[in-house]
Order: structure tokens, then sequence, then C-alpha cells
């Protein structure tokens, strides 16, 4: 049997929206993560420098899973870790308005640089008084579909979150879901296994 390529995604955001939860509750692997102790108020007291990294099956098909530091100052790791990226998943928390304005600037940043499928994810759904993705998708001036509630502390949640960004990308590059036919069913949707440890 041959073995799939990887597939590379990026989890993105401000400090505290939950990619590295979001890595972890998807992970198959323990994941190697950069967090070191907070220099400056953000909210919590360590904060990722570099990079989490994760691992995920679907279907046979490896997907490594790339989390980047939520800080401006480390604004030089989300190009470089976007390099080559499948889709972007870029995450807001959805009780924490005060972040959408430099999750924007993520985004803007990370998709002038380069050209890459995205979905944004609002975490914290699980939450009462949160933001609803279509208020999301209006703000950032998104098409609904685009935006999708999370609760990346829930490992289903994450995961129909990446399906759906397999499916964005599928549109946005039919020429690279033709190459993956026969190893993912995109419209399909169907996940024969998840393996998770």
């Amino acid at each position: 049997m041959n073995e799939s390529k990887p597939l590379k995604v990026v989890i993105s955001g401000p400090v505290g929206a939950g990619k590295t939860t979001f890595v972890q509750s998807l992970s198959e692997i323990p994941v190697v993560n950069t967090d070191e102790t907070a220099s400056e108020d953000i909210g919590k007291a360590t904060t990722t420098v570099a990079l989490d990294f994760g691992m995920l099956t679907l279907d046979g098909i490896p997907i490594h899973l790339f989390g980047t530091p939520g800080q401006d100052r480390f604004d030089f790791m989300w190009e470089i870790l976007c390099e080559g990226a499948l889709g972007l998943m870029l995450l807001v928390a959805g009780d924490r308005p005060q972040d959408f304005p430099h999750a924007r600037r993520i985004l803007e940043f990370i998709t002038s640089r380069i050209a890459v499928p995205f979905l944004l994810g609002v975490t914290r759904q699980d939450l009462p008084r949160v933001w609803e993705p279509e208020d999301v998708a209006e703000y950032f001036d998104l098409a609904p579909e685009q935006v999708i509630g999370i609760n990346a502390t829930s490992s289903t949640s994450s995961l129909l979150a990446t399906v759906r960004l397999l499916e964005l990308v599928e549109a946005y590059d039919p020429f690279y879901a033709e190459n993956l036919q026969g190893h993912y069913d995109f419209g399909g949707t169907v996940i024969k296994s998840v393996k998770k440890t």
C-alpha cells in the first residue's frame, strides 16, 4: 500500500483563541509545543513562542497540524508555518470581540503573503454569551460558509471543522483535490477511522 504524503494545515489566531487546545483535541501523537512563561500580561500564564505540532489521520491520509503563536512579535512564524499549507484554520474566541481586529490583522498578514484557503473558527461555542458564527462572518465580511462555530476542547467539534476546511480546499483548488481523488472523499465527509492515543 502506498503511503500518502502528509497534508499540512495551519491553525492561527490571537492569544487565547484555542489554537493549542484545538491541536491537542485532534492529535494522535503527543503534541509538540513551545509554550513558555508569558513575559507580558496576555491573560494567561504561558504562551506559544514558535509552534504547536500534532498529527491526525483521516481515511489513511496523514494531516500535520501546525499551531502558530498569537502575538504580533512572532509574526515571522505565521509566514514560515503557512508556507506549503493546504489550508488555514483561523481561530477567534467568540466571547472576546476585542480580539476580532487582531484576528483580522493576522488573517490579512497571512493571506496577503500566501494564497491559502481558510476557515474562520469561532471558539468557545460551549459557553454562554458568545458571538454566533453568522455575526462573526458579518464582522469579517466573509460568506457564512467560511465561518464555523467550534468547541476546541471537543475532538468531535474540532474534527468537523477540519473536514469543513478540507471541503473548502476542494472548492478553492480543484486541481489539488483531483490529485487526492481516491485518497479522501471530500464531498462524502465519511471518516472511516480517526485514531486517538
